[in-house]
């Protein structure tokens, strides 16, 4: 019961994040905006539409073409799917440094003070708390039931802190696969703008005939670069975002497992 009680707790304190498929559409929305509004302003070209040359970087970036407001929504939803997970996993980290909870946990168990390493659990919340805490309970409970071997014990000890810690890995890798996706085709996107922006500058080379329009040609080249250029970069932050929270997961990962494991080696050697 004490079990069960602990698992709809951490069910209704654990926070998924928000929901990608609501925020990708707002961020695309905001994209198209930011294109068409900011980008495309009047005070950004010489003229007083953007069919004239610009004058700002801004306009110079509008000029990128219709692949450009996919581009910034890529951009936005690196910057605001980072920030989510940044907040996120830092949350399941708990409220104190993983390195000392482990520490302390350890100590506790070498005197096997369970009541107070279940205390320390609810102190450090978050997703290591919960495993943890879990996993204490079980130990507590165990230690007590009659009816099982230790190697039953054990089994059944393994069991809980792998099925808590399941619970809890889906919310740390939640939205992971969008910035993973973003870093893939970020630049498969801008190149297709690439692509775009070389076939009007041939287009305009080959109009011309031996006096091409070098204007034309020129639109051209720079609308291929923009996109080149904003597909690498949304690429490259994407991939960078992407290593980093991984690695802040992976870490994660493995103190659950160190504490885990020190759970069972001190069941094991006061019971």
């Amino acid at each position: 019961m004490e079990k069960q009680q602990l698992t709809q707790t951490n069910s209704k304190t654990r926070v998924g994040g928000l929901n990608p498929f609501i925020t990708i559409i707002i961020l695309i929305a905001i994209g198209e905006c930011i294109y068409h509004f900011v980008l495309g302003a009047p005070s950004n070209f010489k003229g007083d539409t953007t069919d004239s040359d610009p004058k700002t970087f801004m306009g110079i970036i509008h000029k990128g073409g219709v692949i450009v407001p996919f581009l910034i929504s890529f951009l936005l939803m690196v910057i605001v799917f980072s920030i989510e997970r940044f907040f996120i996993i830092g949350k399941a980290e708990g409220t104190d440094s993983l390195k000392k909870f482990v520490n302390d946990i350890r100590v506790l168990l070498d005197k096997n003070d369970i009541n107070n390493a279940i205390s320390l659990c609810d102190k450090q919340k978050g997703s290591i708390g919960n495993v943890v805490k879990e996993g204490l309970i079980s130990y507590r409970a165990l230690a007590n039931d009659t009816t099982l071997d230790k190697e039953q014990k054990l089994v059944s000890l393994n069991k809980t802190l792998e099925e808590a810690t399941s619970l809890e890995m889906p919310m740390l890798e939640k939205n992971m696969t969008i910035l993973a996706t973003i870093a893939s085709i970020g630049t498969l996107v801008a190149l297709m703008g690439t692509v775009i922006g070389m076939i009007k500058a041939f287009f305009a080379l080959g109009e011309g005939g031996g006096s091409p329009d070098a204007a034309a040609l020129s639109v051209g080249i720079s609308e291929a670069l923009v996109n080149t250029a904003l597909g690498i970069g949304t690429s490259a932050l994407a991939i960078i975002a992407y290593n980093y929270f991984t690695s802040r997961i992976d870490t994660l990962t493995f103190k659950i497992d160190e504490i885990g494991l020190s759970i069972q080696q001190s069941f094991s050697a006061h019971h």
